[in-house]
């Protein structure tokens, strides 16, 4: 199980301190980001790491806080809830869903 929470623990310490390279070590290179419908987001490495960047730049205040988790088999479900996002006062709360595969996200959805 280490092995499967190990990347998610690892981009979560990493978004919060907005650091790119340490966050996107942590995802396959065909990484696939969706929303809760299955409407993809952003797919592929590169392309994550841009729109992240650009998050990170903008916001300077950013923190998530993990209220729980979930691991079961490849899947790690957390509930977060994330302030200090550019543009917004508002604190989001969301479910994210993490797939791993050899040690790395593979796919997330945002719920």
């Amino acid at each position: 199980m280490d092995h499967i929470l190990q990347p998610v623990l690892k981009q979560l310490e990493a978004y919060n301190r907005r650091d790119i390279d340490a966050f996107m070590v942590n995802f396959s290179k065909d990484c696939i980001i969706e929303d809760g419908e299955g409407n993809i987001i952003e797919r592929g490495k590169y392309f994550i790491q841009v729109m992240y960047a650009d998050l990170f730049e903008r916001s300077p205040n950013l923190h998530c806080e993990l209220k729980s988790r979930i691991v079961k088999d490849n899947y790690v479900i957390d509930e977060e809830r994330v302030t200090g996002r550019a543009g917004s006062e508002d604190e989001v709360h969301a479910v994210v869903i993490y797939r791993v595969k050899d040690g790395l996200i593979e796919h997330v959805r945002f719920l």
